[in-house]
């Protein structure tokens, strides 16, 4: 019969060692259950973007035979070429084997792939998204700051209204307003474009910024509201904390108490709101994009709308709903690693 096993001599793990492998797993299981719900998201987005605009009223093959002189027989043979006689289910199934390889099918208006209109289109998004974010995120960082460090002064009401009133503007509304007042009436930006015809070279660079001042403006104007006021929210929270009173009572000058400890700590949500609202910006470009003519994927997707072009219009919502879901996990896997306090 074995004797009593003597514990001291069975290896055991050291403590460190432990504690590393538990954390290990719970990062792991942070990571799999982000991506995890990534996932489930961009699948029930590709489906219900098949479903979604096929409920959109109109004919295509009339919309765009629309006072030509084609014939009946012409336009069952289009509709035919089109895939739209297929039965529904197996529309379907060609569209999600068309997904799974990239591959979201010709448009019907431009015969061309989806695929390259998008390679063509998503510079002059970025371009545009992303100065608008980069000036919003300044501008409103700049003004939660002091809006928070002098709260309730008359310059915090002024800006905080101004902000919220703006937001709640459509943006549409705005740029029409920012048209008629700095082109129609003054003459002193374009309304439409990318840049003017015959320019090129290094000559082009300042006309792109021309013409990028007034959507650029109107996007900031709908935008910068949301990192003042999650900044400014922010920022009183921490100036309530233990830290910043014992900071101020050790004599320290009140604008390094803000610079040094403050503001750091409440930078964190609003880091996490610049990346969510990447994703919904591109896609809520669209009507600034259109009232513009600004040569984006939002104008792409306001034409596909009024045929509707549903390869088009299906590749579009896909990529947009896409940048969403990716920011939105970019957030969530970089929140841990800038405040230490969430890490799983």
């Amino acid at each position: 019969m074995a004797g009593p096993v003597d514990t001291d001599l069975v290896p055991h793990a050291p403590p460190g060692e432990v504690r590393d492998l538990s954390g290990l797993h719970k990062t792991l299981n942070y990571l799999g259950s982000r991506i995890a719900g990534s996932m489930v998201s961009l699948v029930a987005v590709i489906v219900t973007s098949f479903f979604l605009f096929r409920i959109i009223p109109g004919d295509p093959v009339n919309k765009m035979t629309h006072g030509r002189p084609v014939s009946a027989e012409q336009k069952e043979q289009l509709r035919e070429d089109f895939g739209l006689n297929d039965p529904l289910a197996q529309q379907f199934v060609d569209y999600l084997w068309g997904v799974l390889r990239l591959d979201f099918g010709d448009s019907f208006q431009f015969s061309r792939p989806v695929t390259d209109l998008i390679a063509e289109r998503i510079w002059p998004t970025l371009l545009l998204v992303g100065t608008a974010v980069v000036i919003s995120a300044l501008i409103g960082l700049t003004l939660g700051i002091n809006g928070a460090w002098k709260h309730g002064s008359t310059s915090d009401r002024v800006n905080t209204g101004v902000a919220l009133t703006l937001w709640s503007v459509p943006s549409f509304w705005l740029g029409l307003i920012l048209i008629v007042i700095f082109s129609s009436t003054a003459g002193w930006f374009p309304t439409s474009g990318m840049q003017s015809a015959g320019v090129s070279g290094w000559e082009a660079v300042p006309d792109v910024a021309h013409h990028m001042v007034l959507p650029v403006a109107t996007l900031v104007a709908v935008i910068y509201a949301q990192y003042l006021m999650i900044m400014r929210s922010s920022l009183l929270d921490e100036m309530g904390s233990d830290y910043i009173v014992t900071a101020r009572a050790k004599g320290l000058r009140d604008a390094l108490v803000r610079r040094k400890h403050a503001v750091p700590n409440a930078l964190l949500p609003t880091v996490t709101l610049i990346f969510v609202n990447l994703g919904f910006i591109v896609f809520g470009s669209v009507l600034v994009e259109t009232i513009f003519s600004w040569p984006g994927l939002g104008q792409l997707f306001y034409s596909g709308l009024d045929v509707p072009d549903l390869p088009l219009v299906q590749g579009l919502f896909i990529f947009f709903s896409a940048a969403v879901i990716l920011m939105n996990l970019l957030a969530d896997l970089l929140y841990p690693i800038i405040d230490p306090r969430v890490r799983p």
